[in-house]
């Protein structure tokens, strides 16, 4: 077995504590007076319904007519998007065709301390309408709370000239394009119009070719690309400036021109709030048994694997981290994600998988040295022989992590076989036990057996006693020798 080098422990032991510590805790840092957050902690999870409570609130659309029930299913749709883009998953969305009405359910902010339901509603932006106009003359212009400028009521002929309103819309989406020449990917909004939408901005970009239409979200300018070609397939992309968009802007840009695709304005007729069927003082007992439990797993497996066990404690911590991150925001990459009672189920099964899967790899060692063999052979063969295990048991909870992410998603695929309550709740639970079990793989398996080879390596980790072999004294029993 070729040994991993002295440092690599010490420095992949080193880079768990810290990322631990910043899951756990964030990094947060001073501008001037305001707090700003480099890394989101525990304390910036969104809770669900069942522990933090939430808001129920009735929609109701504000128009003269009866809308049809495709309509009442395009504004339903349009809601879940709006929820979706606040990367709230524990929500309930009802539709009453009978009453033009549309019964939503979600949870609060997780800083939100006033319990205030309208403040919660206005978070939907349940009234905002876009609009695509001619230009980008503007009336006032103010700083926004990222330094950036707003620019605010249309005027001239921004005002006069409407090209396309949300209606005209059928969903806007950010996605990746990568330059075949360069290799260098960016990220833009995709749009899709409907057929009497393609017709109108397939004039407007001739008519406009190499000139600006503006996008305004109610009385603001949320953005004003240049046209570059003419487009008449009802499919278009909106690029960033000179630098692109970063992820988060595009995702941002296209979850407001969503939220502003309603075929009619919506009013809050009726809103109350839901108390929470957990709460915060169960979360808290949750957490305090949860260290205790952690505590007694470490002391089980420094006892009984001594030196593989206090590899696999570090690993696990990592594992939980990953957890953690995935559903605070801590990635940039990643949106944070409302955590339900579920989830929190979820995280605490792929521990034990985690668990199980160091066990499974610290006893296969600790086999091949009771055959006799030589500590980098036992870890090899140890290693090898464990892997198989660890990965079929891990591949099948993937594959129904993933069905469960499918069936009880946003995506509601087949959902309506279970309804619409568990959507959220067994959503939370799928996707933490698919991310706790692809820490699994990353920790229990990569990263223990780095730690493991690197500390062979140093000669007071020799002692076959310290993975659960025999003592030299007992070794040499069992060779035939004797001791004096």
């Amino acid at each position: 077995m070729k040994r991993a080098k002295k440092p690599v422990f010490f420095i992949v032991a080193l880079l768990i504590l810290f990322f631990t510590y910043a899951s756990i805790f964030g990094i947060k840092g001073k501008n001037g007076d305001n707090t700003v957050t480099y890394l989101k902690g525990v304390n910036d999870i969104r809770w669900g319904i069942d522990i933090n409570g939430g808001v129920e609130a009735t929609f109701s659309p504000v128009t003269n007519t009866k809308p049809t029930n495709p309509q009442i299913d395009a504004a339903e749709s349009i809601i879940k998007q709006r929820l979706i883009g606040e990367n709230i998953t524990d929500y309930e969305v009802y539709k009453d065709y009978n009453h033009s009405r549309i019964i939503v359910r979600f949870p609060w902010k997780n800083d939100e301390k006033s319990f205030d339901p309208q403040k919660s509603i206005e978070e939907l932006a349940a009234t905002a309408q876009v609009t695509f106009r001619e230009g980008m003359e503007y009336t006032t212009q103010t700083t926004g709370s990222d330094g950036q400028p707003v620019y605010k009521t249309p005027k001239g002929v921004t005002a006069s000239d409407i090209i396309l309103k949300g209606n005209d819309i059928v969903s806007a989406k950010p996605e990746i394009r990568q330059d075949n020449t360069t290799g260098k990917s960016t990220y833009v909004v995709s749009l899709k119009l409907n057929s009497e939408g393609t017709a109108k901005f397939a004039a407007a970009t001739k008519k406009f070719y190499q000139k600006v239409i503006s996008i305004w979200m109610d009385d603001t300018m949320i953005s004003y690309p240049n046209v570059n070609s003419i487009i008449t397939d009802g499919n278009c992309e909106i690029e960033g400036g000179t630098n692109g968009f970063t992820a988060a802007e595009a995702s941002a840009l296209s979850n407001k021109i969503n939220a502003g695709a309603l075929p009619f304005k919506l009013s809050a007729t009726d809103s109350n709030t839901i108390s929470p069927t957990l709460g915060k003082t169960s979360l808290r007992a949750m957490l305090v048994a949860g260290i205790i439990a952690f505590a007694l797993v470490a002391v089980f497996m420094l006892l009984v694997f001594r030196l593989p066990g206090f590899v696999a404690v570090i690993s696990l911590l990592g594992q939980i981290a990953l957890s953690f991150a995935a559903v605070s925001g801590f990635f940039p990459f990643m949106n944070s994600f409302t955590l339900t009672l579920p989830g929190i189920a979820g995280i605490i099964l792929s521990i034990g998988m985690g668990v199980d899967a160091n066990i499974i790899t610290a006893t296969r060692i600790k086999e091949e040295l009771w055959t006799g063999k030589t500590l980098d052979s036992a870890i090899r063969q140890g290693d090898d022989n464990s892997f198989s295990a660890i990965f079929d048991g891990n591949i099948t909870v993937i594959i129904v992590a993933v069905i469960l992410m499918l069936v009880f998603g946003p995506q509601n695929i087949l959902s309506f076989w279970f309804g619409a309550a568990t959507t959220g709740s067994i959503y939370s639970f799928g996707y933490t036990l698919l991310i706790g079990i692809i820490g699994n793989f990353l920790f229990g398996v990569v990263t223990t057996r780095l730690m493991t080879k690197s500390l062979s390596a140093f000669s007071f980790a020799r002692n076959k006693w310290l993975y659960g072999g025999p003592s030299e004294s007992r070794e040499a029993l069992l060779n035939g020798g004797s001791v004096k």
